[in-house]
């Protein structure tokens, strides 16, 4: 398939359908092996820490452990995408998933602090080390391999198809977790059951692996091997020299993104309950509702930015989503029974960010698309994402608004960013 066709305006094929199906599965299952840690924090520090140690620093070390994902993101991203602009989107894309699975799966199989002492955590750090760089290397890979599988006036519901993929399996992880602790008992859950999950997680990522061996690799990739027009240097290299504005708009972006869905989807169950007294079924269903609604917000933000460009999207979304998380966080104190409908749209807003990935993966030329997008968007996680419930924990101190205002803040970047984008239709250097 040459250039040519890629680049018309063509109709998606079943082809297409596939490698987005495909992609999005994967996605959403690398995704749930990430999250699912969090959701059983409280089991698995019982049992991989001395038990003499206090309930406190327990916690903090196991939410260490999960933080460690995060911080190696970066690194994970920039190797995995290096090779990826080298040797192609496709092998980088299916060790993703690999990188994810097994770690998961042996997560499911550690023994435990009662059986082999200081080396059971460092065991899980380990695990815990692997599964961040894969998740690095498997979000930006799975943006630009899409975009460069679809027609380039298909870009955004490329990308906005598999963000909310990424977005069901935080879902998915939220789902298992309430039916195991539903079926089990707390103390049977720290008694073995808290493994299932994970290598449940283990095998769907073997499964999704397997079914990636479908997939063919990008046109674009494949049409630049063949005139010889990879990367000359080490494509990181030219990203910082050549394409530095790209590089901040990308990380400006990827900050909004991060924040709005760990304050909106990830922090807000529990503020709910802590801030409003909301009781944890309630909060948790309405929270279902909202990722769900997210899921077809990110869908329906990409079909709007290949119709009227991502710039547009984001600088209209962004103040709607604004607006409507403070109503959201001003009126559920008085009228709690609106929560569901509040929350389900505040979600739906929050898919503004699936015109995000349109932006980046528009911003970089095919020879360094992914080193650029891989190191704008994880080093971008790996500060915000991180920093994020700091800083709404502190705003909180002063105002139970702190949540609202920060989201509007980085609403606001987000709004000044867009528009330093150039407005473009699909992807450069095709």
């Amino acid at each position: 398939m040459h250039n040519s066709d890629i680049s018309a305006a063509r109709p998606l094929t079943k082809e297409d359908y596939k490698t987005l199906s495909l992609a999005a599965l994967g996605g959403a299952l690398e995704f749930y092996d990430f999250i699912i840690f969090v959701f059983f924090a409280n089991a698995i520090g019982q049992l991989f820490f001395p038990p003499e140690m206090p309930d406190w620093l327990r916690l903090l070390q196991t939410f260490g452990i999960f933080a460690a994902g995060y911080v190696v993101r970066p690194l994970g991203g920039i190797v995995m995408a290096h090779f990826g602009d080298l040797l192609g989107r496709k092998r980088m894309f299916t060790l993703s998933i690999l990188l994810m699975a097994l770690p998961t799966l042996m997560i499911g199989l550690l023994p435990t602090y009662a059986s082999i002492g200081l080396a059971a955590p460092l065991l899980l750090l380990l695990m815990r080390v692997l599964q961040g760089a894969a998740v690095g290397g498997e979000v930006p890979g799975a943006w630009v391999f899409v975009s460069e599988h679809v027609p380039a006036n298909r870009t955004g519901y490329a990308c906005g198809t598999l963000t909310a993929g990424l977005t069901v399996g935080i879902l998915l992880g939220s789902l298992v977790a309430t039916g195991l602790n539903t079926v089990y008992t707390p103390a049977e859950v720290t008694d073995g059951a808290w493994r299932y999950p994970f290598l449940l997680g283990g095998v769907f990522g073997l499964g999704a692996m397997y079914l990636r061996r479908w997939l063919h690799e990008t046109p674009v990739f494949a049409e630049m091997q063949q005139r010889k027009a990879l990367a000359a240097e080490m494509p990181l290299k030219a990203v910082l020299r050549s394409h530095r504005g790209a590089v901040a708009v990308s990380m400006l972006l990827t900050w909004m993104l991060s924040a709005c869905i760990v304050v909106v989807i990830l922090m807000t169950p529990a503020l709910l309950q802590k801030i409003y007294h909301i009781d944890a079924r309630t909060s948790l269903v309405a929270n279902t509702a909202a990722t769900l609604c997210l899921a077809f917000g990110c869908i329906i933000a990409g079909v709007l930015a290949d119709r009227f460009s991502a710039r547009r999207v984001i600088l209209i979304g962004s103040p709607l989503l604004a607006v409507c998380l403070y109503v959201f966080y001003t009126t559920i104190a008085t009228q709690p029974e609106l929560l569901l409908p509040l929350y389900a749209l505040t979600g739906l807003l929050v898919g503004v960010v699936g015109a995000v990935p349109c932006v980046l993966v528009q911003a970089f030329p095919a020879q360094v698309r992914f080193s650029g997008l891989s190191f704008s968007y994880n080093l971008s996680y790996a500060i915000f994402g991180g920093l994020t419930p700091i800083f709404v924990t502190l705003m909180l101190k002063s105002d139970k608004l702190g949540p609202a205002y920060y989201v509007i803040g980085v609403c606001a970047v987000g709004m000044l960013t867009a528009l330093c984008i150039k407005s473009r239709k699909g992807i450069a250097g095709r």
